[in-house]
């Protein structure tokens, strides 16, 4: 990256109105960046995040549809300013035999896991490149580094993410790093089941993750040097090395 970041960065956070992107978006904030709020259905949870926030800018599109994140990228750019740092979190998340996964099972978890993902991160190369930089961030997944049985096409759509980050982060570079955080079990409402129970289990540090471990690792990618680009953090307590 040819230039720093401002003082004060312009940071969007995809499919911010909910859980790890919720607390990313808080943490963000809390932190010295100027944060844009990004939902599709979630608006009363995404005013929660905006006030937490400071009264941060909602910005609603439907990522499933590139005109939609053609038109997100420039009502941000038009209302809140080019941005300086992406954060896609935005992702979707089913389970099937996959025997049974259809074309239309395939089509919901990759139409946002993967290609929103590399249109958002295309539309953010397109803002921060004339202004000499900038940073993006990726959240794949555990999945997309072991594979899971009843998550076939979840685990393809974030392999796809990991790829995708190291590929961007060649060319986008020297101007943009791209890098990319993979959550282990990161459990939310105390929804564990036996399944979920034995990945903590196994976990070498003996206990589930906590959403703010992710937001402090995106925050890392988001004011590292800029001699980082191209990695994948494992945010799993080990649980990757098992």
């Amino acid at each position: 990256m040819t230039s720093p970041l401002s003082s004060k960065p312009r940071v969007l956070v995809t499919g911010a109105a909910k859980r790890i992107g919720r607390v990313i978006a808080i943490e963000l904030s809390q932190r010295g960046f100027q944060v844009a709020i990004h939902y599709n259905g979630s608006r009363s949870a995404a005013e929660e995040v905006s006030k937490a926030c400071g009264d941060a800018p909602l910005f609603q599109a439907d990522l499933t549809k590139v005109p939609e994140i053609i038109r997100l990228f420039s009502d941000i750019n038009q209302s809140f300013g080019p941005l300086d740092c992406l954060v896609n979190n935005a992702a979707r998340f089913t389970r099937f035999n996959p025997i049974d996964i259809t074309e239309a099972d395939w089509d919901f978890i990759h139409d946002v896991n993967l290609r929103a993902t590399f249109f958002c991160c295309q539309q953010a190369a397109k803002q921060m490149l004339p202004r000499g930089g900038g940073r993006i961030v990726n959240i794949s997944s555990l999945g997309g580094i072991r594979p899971w049985a009843d998550h076939a096409h979840y685990c393809a759509s974030k392999a796809g993410v990991i790829m995708l980050t190291k590929a961007l982060s060649k060319a986008f570079a020297p101007q943009i790093t791209v890098n990319s955080v993979a959550p282990g079990v990161i459990p939310f409402d105390n929804d564990v089941d036996a399944r979920v129970q034995a990945m903590i289990d196994a976990t070498p540090m003996q206990r589930a993750g906590k959403p703010e471990e992710i937001a402090d690792a995106v925050h890392f990618f988001l004011t590292a040097p800029t001699f980082i680009t191209g990695q994948i953090l494992a945010v799993d307590g080990g649980l990757n090395d098992r």
